[in-house]
């Protein structure tokens, strides 16, 4: 679980050059956080968010209701 504290300060590290609200992540499905900005997906495994630009590229096309549990 991320907390909403962790929530609040994260953001797509592909996104927030572009300025200080940019890569907002939203936490679904309770493993996976979305970025409002490119779409990328960044999955949380064992509570740790994995913010890798790569890892966010894997499913950046994945609809959010077919994201399943990252492996």
């Amino acid at each position: 679980m991320v907390s909403p504290e962790l929530l609040e300060i994260l953001r797509c590290p592909a996104c927030v050059r572009n300025g200080p609200n940019a890569g907002m992540l939203d936490f679904v499905r309770q493993t996976w956080l979305v970025c409002h900005d490119c779409g990328r997906k960044y999955p949380v495994k064992n509570d740790i968010p994995i913010m890798l630009i790569e890892e966010g590229d894997k499913h950046k096309e994945t609809p959010v209701e077919q994201l399943g549990a990252p492996a």
